[in-house]
């Protein structure tokens, strides 16, 4: 897989906003840019927070690994035009990653076998950013819900989404996948 595209090839950037039950006080804002390309995409989270105040997850070898969204971690759902079905990815600042596919509303699919992203992870006193370039085998116009964890230094998360239809946080739920895509051509 080539290396993540340079930033002005990015799609426009697409502020996520925290869950009113799950505010953050560390965090101030949250922004995810996205390119698609034929057989892949590419995203860039950036985090802007006191990041001393923020628990990022440290460097790990590059691997897949359940259970991301417990801690600090970033989040793409994608489904294919009207479908039911729809496959969940998750990357964390330590280069792990986890990939799932879902038959319907939570209701697990297929195990979902897909190449390794790569993520990269830069982090200052004022921000995280993460950079993701992976495969993506769906085609057609795409329903994508972005989103994100944020874990306080205390343990406390946030969790942040275009948008959130339900009362409680619910990554899954069809309406949190608010970005449409038309397909790509060659």
């Amino acid at each position: 897989m080539s290396a993540v595209p340079p930033a002005k090839s990015f799609f426009r950037a697409m502020p996520l906003v925290p869950h009113p039950a799950t505010p953050s006080g560390a965090a101030r804002s949250l922004v995810v840019s996205l390119r698609r390309k034929p057989e892949s995409l590419a995203l860039r989270y950036v985090l802007t927070a006191q990041m001393a105040h923020v628990r990022v997850p440290a460097p790990r070898p590059p691997a897949r690994r359940d259970g991301l969204w417990r801690h600090t971690c970033f989040e793409i759902f994608v489904a294919a035009g009207r479908s039911s079905a729809y496959q969940e990815f998750n990357f964390s600042p330590s280069g792990e990653w986890a990939a799932y596919a879902f038959a319907q509303y939570r209701e697990p699919g297929e195990a979902l076998e897909c190449l390794p992203p790569a993520i990269e992870a830069r982090a200052s006193d004022a921000a995280l950013e993460l950079e993701v370039a992976m495969a993506l085998e769906l085609r057609g116009p795409l329903r994508i819900g972005l989103s994100a964890v944020v874990e306080a230094a205390e343990g406390a998360l946030s969790y942040w989404a275009l948008s959130h239809p339900s009362a409680q946080p619910d990554f899954h739920h069809a309406a949190s996948f608010a970005l449409e895509i038309d397909e790509v051509r060659h």
